[in-house]
Formats: structure tokens, sequence, C-alpha cells
């Protein structure tokens, strides 16, 4: 048994033995650790991570269950290189006392701010809405909540991304009858927003929840979960207005969320559940890893997170912090948030 594999089991076996974050030398995983060692809820599911000038802020979904109306949005802040005690920021309360679940936070930091925290709510992904709320804190502190406009429903699960001319770029996709992907557009800080031209889909590909890759030389990149078993991709050459058609990478997916970035070093890094599906949507999800790619059309594994048959390890989110280390979030068994630090100088 290696020691990282020691210290794994000690930290996510069925009992939690360690308290504290799990530091492994001179392998690509540098560190490992729960954003809440005891959550405060029964379920944890859909973490989204932000670096702002005060540290890093997570946030996810946290409740009884998926659908739940107790569901809500929490978030945990890294401060001095602890994080804090989660925080319910946002949930689906209506103005006639009623509760509905809350869905998918994402967090995004536009230059010169504030802090956004994009999130859903409604009774199921079909019929909900999108929300937002600003912290201009470092999300410490949350304005109350505002809706979207009308046919806008904000980024689905992961993080838009904020192009050279100022323009924010938001991947979204809704999943009425036929999944389909769109994207999002405002050119003033996130107060208003458009829709891009649709994205054409030849080959009736079922897809949603895209992840941003922007490549030098302006070409922006979609890439995705669909039914097909195989992760999509979709290319745009004008700051995301227009869209190449839809078509399916040689990248396997069992119908599993993703997450995605460009690195400073060129090359995009994939964090994602690298199976296809049995007969239950769920199945698949027991491995996580990461792949890299110099063009977004080839990509090669390069690191397994986790592997668990029978298991969970879901819904990623992926970060480059200024240090140049890889932060990544993701649903442990839907009971909590897990966190590691990744040197992508070995992967």
């Amino acid at each position: 048994m290696t020691m990282l594999t020691a210290l794994r089991r000690l930290l996510y076996g069925g009992i939690i033995l360690a308290l504290t974050p799990v530091t492994v030398m001179g392998h690509p995983i540098v560190l490992r650790e729960f954003v809440a060692v005891s959550p405060p809820t029964r379920q944890s599911h859909a973490s989204t991570l932000v670096e702002t000038p005060s540290g890093l802020v997570a946030a996810w979904f946290g409740g009884k269950q998926e659908r739940d109306p107790s569901v809500g949005i929490w978030v945990s802040r890294q401060l001095q290189g602890h994080w804090s005690v989660p925080v319910e920021v946002a949930n689906g309360e209506q103005p006639d006392g009623r509760r509905e679940p809350t869905w998918n936070p994402v967090l995004f930091l536009p230059r010169g701010g504030p802090l956004m925290l994009f999130y859903k709510v409604g009774p199921d992904p079909q019929h909900w809405r999108g929300m937002f709320k600003t912290s201009t804190d470092d999300g410490a502190h949350w304005s109350a909540p505002q809706s979207l406009a009308a046919g806008l429903l904000g980024p689905i699960k992961d993080k838009p991304v904020q192009l050279a001319d100022a323009e924010i770029v938001s991947p979204s996709s809704n999943e009425l009858g036929h999944w389909t992907i769109h994207f999002e557009l405002s050119g003033d800080g996130g107060k208003t927003w458009r829709l891009s031209q649709a994205v054409p889909n030849p080959e009736a590909i079922e897809a949603i929840q895209p992840s941003l890759l922007p490549w030098r030389g302006g070409k922006l990149q979609a890439i995705g979960r669909t039914r097909q078993d195989r992760l999509f991709s979709t290319w745009s050459t004008d700051g995301g207005h227009s869209w190449s058609p839809m078509r399916l990478l040689d990248v396997p997916n069992p119908n599993s969320g993703i997450d995605a970035v460009m690195l400073a070093d060129g090359r995009a890094c994939l964090v994602y559940n690298p199976t296809t599906h049995g007969k239950d949507w769920w199945n698949g999800r027991g491995t996580l890893a990461v792949a890299v790619s110099s063009d977004g059309e080839h990509w090669k594994r390069v690191l397994t997170l986790e592997q668990q048959p029978g298991a969970e390890f879901s819904y990623p989110a992926v970060i480059q912090a200024a240090d140049g280390r890889l932060h990544v979030t993701y649903t442990w068994q839907r009971r909590r948030i897990a966190h590691l630090v990744i040197d992508p100088r070995q992967i």
C-alpha cells in the first residue's frame, strides 16, 4: 500500500479518522481534504470554486436530498489555509412561504467585481429559474437574491469566462425535452445579458452543462456532457456570438458533469468521469480523472483522482490559482465536498 493510498483511506474511509488536511510530497496531488468534515446537511452536491483577493471561496447545494425543498446554497471561505464553517447564503423561499429546492451554484469574479453567485430555484431542471446574488467582500456577505431576465438561466454548472475585450460568456443549457446548450453574453460586467446564436447541432446530440476554454489566438471552445456516452465540442471564433456545429469528441463520459480550465502553460485541463454509463444514469461515476490537451481535440488522461466501483465522485470544479496550483472540488459520495490541490507541473 502506498502512502497516498493509506492516507486516502485514513481520510476517506467509512469512518473519518483524520480531521486535518493530508499533504503528500512528491505526488501531483499535494493536498487532500474535505471542505467540511462535518457538513451541515445530509447531502452535498454540485460544488463551485473561485479565487478572490481574500482567498478561495467554495459553494454547493445541500439539504436532505436533491430536489427536496430543504436544499439551499452553502458557502465556505478558505481563510489562512482553513475552510470556514459553511453558511447557507441562498434558498428557494417564496413570497407565500413555500420553499423550493435550489440547484447548481456557480461562483464568478469578473474584472472589477463584484463576486457573483449564480444558482437556480425550482422543483426540477425542467422548471427552474435563474437567480443570482453579489458580494463586495469576497463572499463574507451577500446581497438580496435577484432574478435573471426571462429566458435566461445563467451558467448552468460551470464558470463563465471573461474575454480580453471584457465580454463575459456564460455557458448554459436547458433540459426541456431534447437537451440543448446555449450561451449568454454580457458586455457590462454582468448587469445585462443577451443570447448568442443557436449552436448548430446536425447530429442531434443531446448535451448540457458546457465548460468553456479560451484558447490562445482568440478561439473559444465549449465541451460538456451528453447522453451519447462521450463529451461534445463546439468552437467560436467571434467571442461566443456564433458556434461551429456540435460534434462528439473521442472522450468517454457517463452523462456526468465535468469542468475544464486553461492552464498558464497553454494546455487545457479537464476533470471528468472517464467511463460510460450502464443501465442506470448514475453508473460510471466511481472514477474521477484528469486529462490534458494541447489542441482541445485530443485528450490524454494523466491522473486518477478517485476510483471505487459503485461509488460517486462527480460534478468537479477546477481552477488554477494565482500561485499556479490547480484546485479541484467535487462531490464525494453525495455526503461531502472534497478539495484537492494539484501541481500542474507533474501532470
